[in-house]
């Protein structure tokens, strides 16, 4: 990808973390102790594919880092390495101090994991899961129950503990999910997608319950999430991935400064001449314009109200319909997009060509 000159104050351009060089990441890395999680030249190839290329980033002791990327990014691929579940082609993986491919037992009792996917036995009760879980964990008979009893009360389940998981709704049973995920006291917790196929409601209050967790268990989070608003709220840094790539990491609030343009513009227009984009672009304090199709566009500003105007009346004196039109500020799509050149959300739309083979469960 070509350097890009409006980065993030973190840039390789000035010595920071956004798309940062290599020499400055791994500097970075062996200089700061209290990195929770170290990954230097990181690469997963199966066969010909390469699904992780060459990935390097710290996650800071007690950090929420988030993963942002769209499906077949190489997010769940990353967890699956830094979790053990499957094997490093190349580069390595340092959690809570151990390496991942020499020393995986240590990585997994220092771990939590939470996949995509909906795993605890539905014929079981939601205190039998936790049970077992802890079981496998070697967590002492006394510790198990206390654990239990408190978890369940953080995840608001204590009401529900002898109700089959099979009866609990989708939102109840990630709740479930993530309780299982700390039963042995983890000091680092992975979560992959943690709310795809939540309603609104519920992926509200499972951010709620995670940020209220990490600050009672000081624990250090690592998500991966394909939804803009997850990470735009949880994280303290994001890292876009972008087929294989890490491609820019920052916090949200330095991600979207590094955007041209302040507010976005969308509207949609009808009859609208063929240069019209041209005309777009050329409308005073624009900085760029993406065409969504359909008579959509996306119009990134420095002056959202000035230039409202200006469309609008480029609008009606060249016969231009005007159907909707919304302004709003920089948001971590128009990050993607600007680092990347493709929407995110086009991108979820598209099937992935590599298929993802199963990964064995993880066990202690």
């Amino acid at each position: 990808m070509a350097e890009n000159s409006n980065k993030p104050n973190g840039s390789a351009a000035n010595g920071g973390s956004v798309a940062a060089s290599e020499l400055s990441l791994r500097s970075q890395i062996a200089a700061d102790a209290s990195n929770a999680i170290e990954v230097d030249h990181i690469v997963k190839k199966y066969g010909d594919f390469t699904a992780v290329d060459d990935i390097s980033f710290a996650v800071k002791d007690g950090e929420i880092f988030g993963l942002l990327g769209p499906n077949g990014a190489g997010k769940s691929t990353l967890i699956r390495m830094m979790t053990t579940l499957i094997p490093i082609t190349s580069g390595t993986a340092r959690v809570a101090g151990h390496d991942v491919a020499r020393d995986p037992n240590a990585v997994r009792r220092t771990i939590g994991v939470i996949p995509q996917a909906l795993t605890s036995d539905l014929d079981l009760t939601v205190e039998e899961n936790l049970n077992i879980y802890a079981k496998l964990y070697d967590v002492p008979a006394k510790r198990r129950k206390e654990a239990i009893d408190e978890l369940l009360e953080m995840v608001d389940l204590t009401k529900w503990r002898d109700a089959q998981t099979k009866t609990l709704s989708g939102g109840m049973r990630r709740r479930l999910e993530i309780a299982r995920g700390l039963v042995h006291s983890p000091k680092i917790f992975f979560l992959d997608e943690p709310t795809t196929g939540l309603d609104p409601v519920s992926r509200v209050a499972v951010w709620e319950m995670l940020t209220n967790i990490k600050a009672k268990r000081q624990l250090t989070i690592l998500i991966t999430t394909h939804y803009m608003d997850e990470a735009d709220r949880l994280c303290n840094r994001i890292a876009i991935v972008d087929h294989g790539k890490l491609v820019a990491l920052d916090t949200p609030e330095a991600l979207k400064a590094s955007v041209p343009g302040s507010n976005v513009i969308e509207a949609q227009f009808e009859h609208a001449p063929a240069d019209w984009e041209e005309r777009l672009r050329g409308l005073p304090g624009v900085t760029s314009v993406q065409d969504e199709s359909g008579g959509m566009f996306r119009v990134l500003t420095d002056n959202g109200s000035g230039t409202t105007t200006d469309l609008v009346e480029m609008a009606v004196v060249l016969g231009v319909g005007l159907k909707t039109l919304t302004v709003q500020n920089t948001t971590l799509d128009d990050v993607f997009v600007h680092y990347t050149g493709r929407q995110l959300r086009d991108e979820l739309v598209k099937a992935h060509a590599f298929v993802m083979p199963p990964s064995p469960g993880l066990r202690p």
